[in-house]
């Protein structure tokens, strides 16, 4: 039973704000794309995969298939060899050639830059329409995956149960460049504040920490 983590004062949330900013300020994903179709593929794929792991599927698959016309197109079994190895990958293949049969048909070919409107596209929610959107055109938007639910719960930014619930605490919590705070939040809990074994030695923001807890959504 995970005992009840304190709450950080508006003091220390303005201080981790700062700290995250400061420290991230230019972070981008480590998904390898090269344009808006890449990036919705690589962050859909991306879901309980490793970005590390996807960066190795990738590049044959955009080779194959260079753009949404051609993925339109594509035979099921065919895109499946290419991504095998990735979690879900028979839901995943599914939703890619969907995904891509909507935007040929919907948008002209053209992946559409807004949040609502890529929600509407096969295997893409309201996370990966964010992180598409914080990546590619730096929106002030907020995202939370594993590692930022578990970050924001170790610093007692949130106590919500929910990835929905932590990211709207999160936006109503720091208000303003939250590109940047997702982005640092995925990395500091990727490779600092890991699930795992900690790595509190290397942490900037130990008088700020609540708990050792790992916390899971």
């Amino acid at each position: 039973m995970i005992k009840k983590v304190k709450k950080a004062t508006k003091k220390e949330i303005l201080a981790i704000h700062q700290l995250f900013i400061d420290r991230y300020d230019d972070a981008v994903t480590e998904l390898s794309y090269t344009n808006a179709y890449e990036l919705v593929v690589a962050v859909a794929l991306s879901a309980q995969c490793t970005d590390k792991r996807v960066n190795l599927l990738t590049p044959e698959l955009f080779k194959k298939y260079p753009t949404t016309k051609e993925l339109a197109n594509a035979e099921l079994d065919d895109v499946k060899s290419f991504i095998n190895s990735c979690s879900f990958f028979n839901n995943k293949a599914k939703n890619i050639i969907a995904m891509a049969q909507r935007v040929e048909e919907v948008y002209n070919g053209e992946v559409p830059l807004d949040v609502k409107e890529l929600q509407t596209l096969a295997g893409v929610g309201q996370k990966t329409a964010n992180v598409v959107m914080i990546e590619y055109t730096g929106a002030n938007l907020m995202a939370v995956d594993t590692h930022v639910f578990r970050v924001a719960h170790r610093l007692g930014l949130s106590d919500d149960k929910t990835a929905t619930a932590t990211e709207a605490t999160l936006v109503k919590k720091f208000k303003n460049n939250l590109h940047a705070l997702h982005q640092g939040m995925v990395l500091f809990g990727r490779y600092i504040c890991k699930a795992k074994n900690p790595d509190c030695e290397k942490c900037f923001l130990t008088e700020f920490c609540k708990t050792k807890e790992t916390f899971k959504v």
